[in-house]
């Protein structure tokens, strides 16, 4: 069984060796053929140096793919994906806090016949402010896209080479790549994995860009967000109709009065609230729509380092040589 490990890189330099020192040790004593394949994402550190420099000393083994620009997580590994031969891909973040040893236990889940293979992490070291931004990402993303992923955030996660083509077959201008590979696998399952803290450098996810990636996930794998908002515009309408009424029969009774005027402006704004909030929601999906017409490349390889790319293509079978591969 052949292991391509996907590594995106941003500005890592401070864990880098010892990322690379642990990696080759895990993927050295597992006795299997593999190949590394890091990803530098734009990085303005030191990061691409120290993988140059690896390149050149394991380039049987090392392959190194600079992005023109800072594209993303997630579109830094569809650019691996495109370019890996093996028949089992882990991804991995550089970080350190999801340990290299742990990658053989999602290699024996794979060997069991899962064809994905997720990561959940245990005893998380993050800031409580982190670890409840996202257990409410986690929760309020799996009850709109129905979705059986305990830990979305997680990415030490290992993909068969079934899924990989899967995912390399889609046009998706955004994505999300766990919940992309679970929509195509036929047999997936997940397992605890250690969680470490970070040592160097800070995380790229803020607070902001949590509540955007659950935008994505909403908008990019459910309707149920326009479905809800649908069905609360009906019950506001009716809601606003028995009100009318309400106050119709209170004239008739009572006769003209002008109380209750700081009552109707709390309704207006709540109404006007929500009609904001539900085209927020439609401006989502109109957003993906105009990013997918565009038609612009989700990312470019500027250059390749180590592992040569014919080597590569030759590895690689034809469904993965003949995706569409930008420039």
């Amino acid at each position: 069984m052949r292991v391509s490990v996907v590594v995106p890189v941003f500005n890592e330099e401070g864990n880098l060796p010892e990322l690379l020192r642990r990696l080759f040790a895990v993927m050295d004593a597992g006795g299997r053929p593999y190949e590394l394949v890091f990803v530098d994402d734009g990085s303005r550190d030191r990061s691409l140096a120290i993988l140059e420099a690896t390149a050149r000393e394991r380039p049987g083994h090392v392959r190194v793919l600079e992005l023109s620009r800072n594209f993303g997580q997630h579109q830094a590994i569809l650019a691996a994906f495109q370019n890996v031969g093996g028949d089992v891909v882990v991804t991995l973040d550089a970080d350190l806090q999801n340990p290299p040893e742990e990658i053989p236990k999602l290699l024996a889940k794979v060997e069991e016949g899962y064809d994905v293979v997720g990561g959940v992490r245990r005893e998380r070291q993050d800031s409580a402010s982190r670890r409840l931004a996202s257990l409410l990402v986690n929760r309020v993303t799996t009850a709109i896209t129905r979705m059986k992923l305990t830990d979305f955030g997680c990415m030490l996660r290992a993909y068969s080479r079934e899924v990989v083509e899967e995912i390399n077959r889609c046009d998706e201008s955004s994505t999300f790549i766990p919940a992309l590979a679970q929509s195509f696998a036929r047999r997936p399952t997940e397992i605890l994995v250690a969680h470490a803290p970070r040592r160097h450098g800070s995380s790229a996810y803020s607070l902001y860009r949590l509540v955007r990636l659950n935008f994505d996930l909403m908008t990019g794998f459910s309707l149920v967000p326009l479905q809800l908002f649908g069905l609360l515009g009906t019950l506001v309408a009716f809601g606003g109709i028995a009100f009318g009424f309400f106050l119709f029969v209170r004239r008739l009774i009572v006769g003209a009065e002008v109380e209750g005027v700081f009552t109707l402006f709390a309704i207006l704004f709540t109404l006007l609230g929500i009609g904001m909030a539900g085209l927020g929601i439609v401006g989502e999906y109109v957003g993906r729509i105009y990013q997918q017409v565009r038609g612009r490349p989700r990312f470019r390889v500027r250059r390749q380092y180590g592992r040569g790319a014919a080597e590569a293509e030759s590895l690689a079978p034809p469904a993965a040589r003949d995706a569409g591969r930008p420039s």
